[in-house]
């Protein structure tokens, strides 16, 4: 089943004289967790605002959740979404931790028994329970963002979009964010749509896009787009690490493996060929 599709979109900025998108096609499946990567301008965030209703396109069509984008629906289909910026700052507005992430649910109206439980809830999803009475301006940047993300989960949408959401954390926060992400992806089926310039991150997703100017030059599993680092860096991104390392062991005479490795698979294979000299 998808969740979201897109059909035949066309979209600009009004400012513009080329199009963002022209006849643009793309379905989501329910419970996928999709990285859309791609150069500074090739259209990752537009996209996504498209998604959310906060752009309108021009032409085509789109379904979320079975719901057809329209200046009426526009808030049915945001009900289903959730949104994760760059910059959590931009997104508190509560006093306190437990403040913000109770303000989503005032705003949809949930009853106080079943919002105060969603806000332990999530916090404690999250590892922020005992931050519930912190100011937000006073925590680290991965805590701040796994705060935001609780606001999101305290509201049960049907999908995630993380819109650059990890860029400004350190690895740890990093790390933490997506593990979280990772969980409710796999127990809860949520649907996950990360917009990225971390080719680590985005190889942590069941399927990844590549968009230039506006179309998808690539669309496949992460091991079949991140073997080629040659392609991505023509494309304006970074070869993950992986294959940077790889690089440097073939120009120092070592056979690597064709495939795809993560980190952690190189670290397993670098470790069987060394352990056996």
């Amino acid at each position: 089943m998808n969740i979201v599709e897109i059909k035949k979109l066309t979209f600009k900025y009004p400012q513009q004289e080329a199009y963002n998108f022209n006849n643009f096609d793309l379905k989501i499946k329910k419970g996928e967790w999709l990285a859309i990567i791609g150069h500074n301008g090739s259209g990752k965030s537009t996209l996504v605002r498209l998604i959310d209703g906060l752009l309108a396109p021009e032409s085509g069509e789109i379904t979320v959740s079975g719901i057809k984008l329209t200046p009426e629906t526009v808030w049915d289909v945001r009900s289903k979404i959730g949104m994760v910026f760059q910059n959590p700052d931009n997104q508190f507005v509560g006093a306190n931790v437990e403040d913000d992430v109770a303000f989503g649910l005032e705003n949809a109206a949930i009853p106080r028994d079943e919002m105060l439980k969603r806000v332990k809830e999530a916090l404690n999803r999250v590892g922020m329970w005992k931050f519930a009475d912190h100011e937000p301006v006073r925590l680290s940047g991965g805590q701040k963002q796994r705060v935001a993300l609780a606001g999101i989960i305290a509201l049960k949408p049907e999908i995630v979009i993380l819109d650059e959401a990890t860029s400004m954390l350190d690895p740890e926060g990093r790390r933490a964010v997506l593990e979280i992400i990772r969980e409710l992806n796999q127990h809860e089926h949520l649907t996950v749509i990360s917009i990225t310039h971390d080719i680590d991150e985005a190889s942590k997703a069941q399927r990844v896009v590549v968009l230039d100017d506006g179309k998808i030059v690539q669309d496949d599993v992460p091991a079949e787009i991140f073997a080629h680092g040659s392609r991505l860096i023509k494309l304006g991104l970074e070869p993950p690490f992986s294959e940077k390392l790889k690089k440097e062991l073939v120009e120092q005479g070592i056979k690597v493996p064709d495939e795809y490795l993560t980190k952690e698979g190189m670290v397993d294979w670098l470790w069987q060929l060394f352990s056996k000299q």
